[in-house]
């Protein structure tokens, strides 16, 4: 693995760059790309930043969000540098965009930075580091970088670290964490109101929604298991989006006896995406790679097919077998 200051020295080398964020984004990977992308322009380095899909509104308010595009354009194909994938374990966390990067891997630098343990090295240059949030790391990145941290791009890593870390609450919160979001206030990030336009602002459907969802939560293996399922009937009746579901794996956690919370979005007609969360007992990428999937000891996510009542048996069957 290589280090930062490695990836820094690389960095400043460069003229052009793309920068990769994963599929179903959230606050971290937006973050890490806003944030990265400013500090490349202090530089004078040219970048675009891509995802795949429609961004969730609720992170519409951080600077530069508008700046992301479905795909990088011609011209940074042909000669981008650089092609940076951030909060991405692997290349097929890119969704659509996964044959893009690898179009392009063969004649750029690629360059990996992530925090999940399950992350497989993907990139010629990478660096991994287990943090509650990978803005952390992108934060580390750009000291190294010895650019200004202003207060668009402090916001842009404070939302990461927010949404990353569950608001502070997530276990593997650690002094580091605080001292980064420190000096994010600092810089002029308002936690309060990135707080609430990323957890408590929400539209009527939504809190419709939510309040549906929890009311049905199964329990399972003597109230240690708790799964949510979220149909895609139930997100059509309520026209939202699937960034609507955000947060709902948590609220279970809440429960004394759950150790694991698990969210079911129903995708397709046979096949779910599943947020695990634990309180630590369970090894919760553990239990996704079982599927296919992974992220974190406490946090992760995988894809299961088949129908609702076979795919909870198999839950609850990968969850007895990996808690404590």
């Amino acid at each position: 693995m290589n280090t930062l200051q490695e990836i820094a020295a690389v960095l400043k080398r460069l003229k052009r760059a793309v920068i990769f964020t994963h599929m179903r984004p959230d606050g971290d990977t937006l973050g890490c790309a806003a944030a990265l992308h400013r500090a490349l322009s202090f530089l004078g380095i040219e970048s675009e930043m891509v995802n795949e899909g429609e961004l969730p509104a609720r992170f519409a308010f951080l600077p530069t969000m508008r700046e992301f595009s479905r795909a990088p354009s011609p011209e940074a194909e042909a000669h981008a540098d650089v092609y940076i994938c951030v909060d991405a374990s692997d290349d097929t966390r890119l969704g659509e965009l996964c044959r893009v990067f690898r179009k392009g891997a063969n004649k750029k630098i690629t360059v990996n930075i992530d925090h999940h343990i399950a992350n497989t090295r993907f990139c010629r240059y990478n660096f991994v580091r287990e943090r509650s949030s990978n803005c952390e790391n992108i934060l580390a990145l750009i000291d190294l970088l010895g650019v200004p941290l202003d207060r668009e791009t402090a916001e842009c890593l404070m939302a990461g670290i927010v949404t990353d870390s569950g608001g502070f609450t997530h276990g593997d919160v650690d002094g580091e964490t605080f001292r980064a979001a420190g000096r994010l206030a600092d810089a002029g990030a308002d936690v309060s109101v990135i707080s609430y336009e990323i957890y408590r602002k929400q539209t009527k459907a939504r809190s419709e929604l939510y309040a549906e969802t929890v009311s049905s939560i199964r329990y399972l293996l003597e109230n240690k298991l708790a799964i949510a399922v979220v149909t895609r009937e139930m997100m059509e009746r309520y026209a939202l989006q699937t960034d609507a579901t955000e947060g709902i794996v948590d609220f279970a956690l809440n429960v004394d006896t759950v150790e694991v919370s698990i969210c079911l979005l129903e995708m397709k007609r046979g096949c779910y995406k599943a947020s695990l969360r634990s309180k630590g007992r369970a090894d919760v990428n553990r239990i996704a790679s079982v599927f296919g999937g992974g992220g974190h000891v406490l946090a992760s996510g995988c894809m299961l097919f088949g129908e609702l009542e076979e795919v909870c048996e198999r839950l609850g069957d990968a969850v007895y077998r990996y808690t404590e």
